[in-house]
């Protein structure tokens, strides 16, 4: 299928790369694949976007990868570095706009100053939203960690509405008191086995219950890996909420079900499974379901390849391929946006 789009595509400053992150990267790579993430991680126009162009996706959209600003406790080098991070994949995709363009990066201590820099990167730069990863590690140890279901994050989702972009929730690994505590003795849990899933459905199925969603109707928020087990235990969570939480006085006023079909979205990334798509399918619907590969580290190859050759009917290929994310995020004309699609 030509003219797919995927946004869940990683991207590192240079600089950063070289010099190591603080996640634990190595864990997320298959080691004979190590040399390819390399060069990868910082190509944003070159050989890797010829690849995804090659492998029938017409457009891609970057995001700053693990930890990023979300993994920097401090509030001015967090976001010193949401700022650098966004000039340089704004300069690195400018001149490729028909092929490529990006999520924002932000640092999450502040709120207010949150909001300025995405709206800063929507209106200026032409950025489709943001991707965090996942909560902000704040305080001088770094073991704070600020959730954005609480009150004082709704200055933040009020920009949000009022520019109409998606946020993507994305997972990160974790670090201080959680990794000491939970995962320093079994740390191959660590990324897409468990940590990953646990702790973004936390984060996302608090924004439901504390009512985020309520205040604010028009939010539309991402998760990526099929949503984070979240849609495997759709029945189970559902029944929770509704026969025992909002008894007890939970806030939320609609169904979990009602949230997928109205706030929340679910991506392929990472996760080529046919028979865990066509489950998805029958629980959130393929409107809201978008194609993504999670590259590097996943290949971008066997993302597009298992895509295009999934058992799926063809108007379901189609909305996820391309067309719900072109309604999302606004897209215009693009590498073969237009293309024909063939069973």
């Amino acid at each position: 299928m030509l003219g797919k789009v995927s946004l869940e595509e990683a991207f590192n400053l240079p600089d950063i790369a070289k010099a190591g992150t603080k996640d634990t990267t190595a864990l997320y790579i298959n080691p004979a694949r190590k040399g390819e993430y390399d060069s990868q991680i910082s190509d944003i126009s070159g050989e890797r976007l010829d690849i995804s162009v090659n492998s029938g996706i017409g457009y891609t959209i970057y995001s700053h990868t693990v930890p990023g600003a979300q993994g920097e406790p401090d509030k001015a080098k967090s976001e010193e570095l949401a700022t650098r991070v966004n000039d340089w994949i704004y300069e690195k995709t400018k001149d490729h706009r028909d092929k490529c363009g990006a999520f924002a990066t932000l640092s999450m201590h502040d709120p207010q100053q949150a909001g300025e820099e995405l709206r800063r990167c929507v209106t200026q730069y032409g950025f489709h939203g943001a991707l965090l990863n996942d909560v902000q590690h704040a305080g001088p140890d770094g073991n704070t960690l600020l959730y954005y279901d609480q009150p004082e994050y709704d200055a933040f989702w009020k920009v949000v509405c009022e520019l109409d972009v998606p946020i993507y929730i994305h997972p990160a690994a974790p670090q201080g008191l959680l990794y000491d505590n939970m995962f320093k003795d079994r740390k191959y849990l660590i990324g897409p086995p468990l940590s990953f899933a646990n702790q973004v459905s936390l984060h996302v199925l608090g924004m439901v219950s504390n009512g985020v969603f309520d205040r604010f109707p028009k939010l539309q928020i991402i998760l990526g890996h099929f949503g984070e087990h979240i849609p495997f235990d759709l029945w189970r969570i559902n029944h929770w909420f509704e026969d025992v939480e909002k008894p007890l006085g939970m806030v939320a006023k609609k169904s979990l079900h009602e949230y997928f079909q109205q706030n929340l979205w679910l991506t392929t990334s990472g996760h080529f499974s046919t028979e865990t798509l066509n489950y998805c399918i029958s629980q959130i619907g393929a409107d809201r379901i978008l194609f993504s590969v999670d590259s590097p580290y996943e290949r971008i190859q066997d993302g597009a390849e298992w895509y295009d050759a999934a058992e799926m009917n063809l108007t379901d290929r189609i909305k996820i391929g391309r067309e719900n994310a072109k309604k999302l995020l606004k897209l215009n004309k693009y590498q073969d946006s237009e293309a024909p699609v063939r069973k």
